[in-house]
């Protein structure tokens, strides 16, 4: 079964002096939150009542919109829907379903901005039907919201809390049958994270899936503070927060990536100490070697050449070849918790494609355009209806 995963203006970078990725205290998984948050047995609630948001990608308020909270949620939504798995066209736009109910574990979000990942359309190709949830599907696994409403059990979220995260705990394995293309998804609480508080829904939207698979990878992988890292790939989704997180939190000897000629700048803005014109050289012809190789793209086979003895190969498609391995990403809120601080100083940014963000609207043409292969960064959808 194949893999799933595979703008901002290119951005400066700086080098961390710390050796390891190091995670400031603000940085707790739920379970320490929990605990440290308790007060007389209560968790405290931030006072911040937010009912009125606003998202654009300078960060400048180009559309407001209130939140309905509490009873003044509708029954129906509008969203994007399939009956039938295929090609895009199979995609249609209902008005009248079911807002989704909240499970105790779970918060409703309404959606301020959601992404698109290869995932959705390899789903939506059937290409794991035997693990999917049933039909109807409500397709998106990426989201940037607004919480309002939570489960009975949740205790670090309120209605007005600003979030994001990936749906789908497991990608392949029964992921919901309403997802982030719509007016409202429901989440469990553990698969969120606050948004990072400089960025705003649009550039929130592009992160979760992608940079949990880069930070997994690399976790996996075992990177660690002077290993080297070629990124086949370097300018997609994935690849471009691959080598960010390799400079900037892994602390990284040498980054090198792949792009087409077009590209090799924006990977040089990214971090990349050696951009790889892939149209012109041959990565398994390369003079060099590196400890860890990220095959974001389906090159296994050439992968193995160029990494080190005893290095590692991690492969997101396409067949994999001795040392080389495939995984699938557990969505996780507190590995966005712990690499919020990272985006809010600045050192790691989300990468929008230059061509969106792609309005509720235009769903089918935002899948038409991941589906060339040629995004640069993520393919985003805002504003939602």
């Amino acid at each position: 079964m194949e893999a799933l995963l595979s703008s901002t203006t290119p951005f400066q970078t700086h080098r961390l002096s710390s050796l390891r990725p190091s995670f400031p205290p603000s940085s707790l998984s739920i379970s320490e939150r929990r605990s440290r948050g308790r007060i007389g047995g209560r968790i405290q609630a931030r006072k911040r009542p937010l009912l009125r948001v606003s998202a654009s990608p300078q960060s400048t308020p180009s559309s407001v919109e209130t939140i309905a909270t509490g009873s003044e949620i509708p029954s129906k939504m509008k969203a994007w829907v399939y009956d039938e798995y295929g090609a895009a066209s199979v995609l249609r736009f209902d008005e009248g379903v079911s807002v989704p109910a909240v499970k105790e574990d779970q918060v409703l979000v309404k959606v301020v901005a959601a992404a698109l990942n290869p995932v959705d359309f390899k789903r939506r190709l059937g290409k794991f039907k035997a693990t999917d949830s049933p039909l109807p599907t409500v397709p998106g696994y990426d989201v940037a919201g607004i919480v309002v409403k939570v489960g009975s059990q949740v205790q670090n979220f309120k209605e007005g809390d600003e979030v994001y995260g990936d749906v789908n705990e497991k990608a392949l394995e029964n992921p919901k049958q309403f997802g982030s293309l719509a007016e409202y998804t429901a989440v469990e609480e553990k698969l969120l994270a606050i948004k990072p508080k400089n960025l705003d829904f649009i550039q929130a939207a592009a992160l979760p899936l992608a940079i949990e698979t880069a930070y997994e990878g690399l976790e996996k992988a075992g990177f660690s503070a002077g290993k080297s890292i070629l990124v086949l790939g370097g300018a997609g989704g994935v690849g471009s927060l691959v080598i960010q997180l390799a400079k900037q939190v892994y602390g990284a000897s040498k980054v090198a990536a792949t792009s087409s000629t077009g590209k090799l700048e924006f990977l040089k803005s990214l971090g990349a100490d050696l951009p790889i014109d892939y149209t012109k050289e041959n990565i398994d012809e390369l003079p060099e070697k590196f400890d860890v190789i990220y095959d974001a793209v389906g090159q296994c086979e050439k992968a193995v050449k160029a990494v080190k003895e005893g290095g590692s190969v991690v492969v997101l498609t396409g067949p994999v070849s001795p040392p080389g391995f495939r995984f699938v990403v557990t969505s996780d809120g507190a590995v966005l918790t712990k690499l919020n601080p990272f985006l809010e100083s600045g050192k790691v940014k989300p990468i929008v494609d230059p061509k969106g963000p792609f309005p509720f609207s235009q769903v089918i043409e935002a899948f038409s355009y991941l589906e060339t292969g040629r995004a640069t960064g993520k393919v985003v959808v805002h504003p939602m209806p």
